[in-house]
């Protein structure tokens, strides 16, 4: 069963994708955010081409484990989306993903420049990749 995996942002949406065995995540797009939801036309697209079963949305929490501004506004986009999709979407707490992901990619002497065209892919993919492990460890 595959699965896609967002980090959703206020400019760009990570996407990322999980093998057919659902052991691997693997960022695959970064969707520009749009007024005019194109951007959730683009995710159902990568949603069917993909023939994903199962969504899964990071969840931006407060180191406390509240959930702020930031996490109601995701709370709200995978509602959309599972209006739009007819999929079960999950929320998954996605605390320092990005700051994960742009450290390895300072790690790697990544250019400022690549870094940001690659780094909500790769948070995307840490956010599934994730979820992924906790699935496979129950």
């Amino acid at each position: 069963m595959k699965l896609l995996g967002l980090d959703y942002g206020d400019r760009r949406i990570g996407v990322a994708v999980s093998d057919a065995f659902g052991w691997t995540a693997q960022g695959i797009e970064v969707v520009q955010r749009r007024d005019d939801d194109s951007h959730m036309r683009r995710i159902a697209e990568l949603a069917a081409l993909h023939e994903v079963e199962e969504v899964v949305v990071g969840l931006p929490k407060n180191m406390n484990g509240t959930i702020g501004p930031r996490g109601e506004l995701c709370i709200e986009f995978a509602e959309s989306l599972r209006e739009l999709l007819g999929l079960p979407v999950h929320l998954w707490d996605e605390r320092l993903t990005t700051v994960s992901a742009e450290r390895t990619l300072l790690e790697a002497d990544v250019s400022r420049k690549k870094r940001k065209q690659v780094v909500d892919k790769m948070a995307a993919g840490l956010i599934l990749q994730n979820y992924l492990d906790s699935k496979s460890n129950r």
